[in-house]
């Protein structure tokens, strides 16, 4: 993801937000009720989190457009809390918050102008990004829970750039600390171009790049993944 342009992840973001509609509007409101593929969470739980997120996302933007100090979330505890409090509202009001408040930071992205768009923003992990990187951070947001919904949905939906962007980003961060400091991985359906290993030791998993992110994201291993020693391909703890 060095380098790569604003219009691209705001392609990325749009399409994610489709490709999650498309999914949702596939489950009817029993199967929302259905445990989602996080632990603790049910199809209802996603869609306040997705819907939330965006919210949390647009202040985001509204800080970088006018220079205000306005925070993801007001405490440590609020997105947690907002998370469990949607999860209990009408499915049919869930399901229109998630196009509503997509819709809302749109609209608060195109307030930020050319000029600011390297004006820095703090994360809810606390990182400063410029404010070009806020359509990366939904992006990840969209993909990554539309394959979470109840269902059928696979990372091998994704579009290739956008996965190899996402293993570029998760590697690089899974790197930053212990366990999983000495990482390295490599996509067999890529070539080198996607290549995120250091030396040529038993370490590196291999396998496709959908297998792959699914791993470094998802944490379970994949069955068609391998380690180049032969050794089983490790389970992840969380990336975030």
């Amino acid at each position: 993801m060095t380098g790569t342009p604003p219009e691209t992840y705001l392609r990325w973001m749009t399409d994610g937000h489709e490709y999650f509609l498309a999914r949702l509007q596939r489950l009817d409101d029993v199967e929302l009720e259905r445990p989602s593929r996080l632990p603790g969470w049910n199809g209802r739980h996603l869609l306040s989190h997705i819907g939330h997120n965006a919210r949390a996302l647009a202040r985001l933007a509204h800080w970088a457009a006018t220079g205000e100090r306005t925070p993801m979330y007001p405490g440590p505890e609020a997105r947690d809390t907002e998370i469990e409090s949607g999860a209990r509202w009408e499915t049919a009001r869930l399901r229109a918050f998630v196009v509503e408040e997509q819709q809302h930071l749109d609209t608060a992205l195109g307030k930020v102008t050319a000029d600011r768009r390297q004006a820095g923003v703090v994360t809810a992990q606390g990182r400063t990004i410029p404010a070009s990187s806020i359509p990366w951070l939904r992006s990840r947001e969209v993909w990554i829970h539309a394959y979470d919904l109840p269902g059928d949905g696979d990372f091998a939906d994704f579009p290739a750039d956008f996965l190899d962007a996402l293993i570029e980003d998760v590697v690089s961060r899974r790197r930053a600390a212990p366990p999983t400091s000495a990482l390295e991985v490599r996509a067999t359906d890529r070539g080198t171009a996607s290549d995120h290993d250091r030396t040529s030791d038993g370490r590196r998993v291999e396998g496709s790049a959908a297998d792959l992110a699914r791993w470094l994201t998802r944490g379970a291993p994949a069955t068609g993944l391998h380690t180049v020693s032969g050794a089983p391909v490790p389970a992840l703890p969380a990336w975030l």
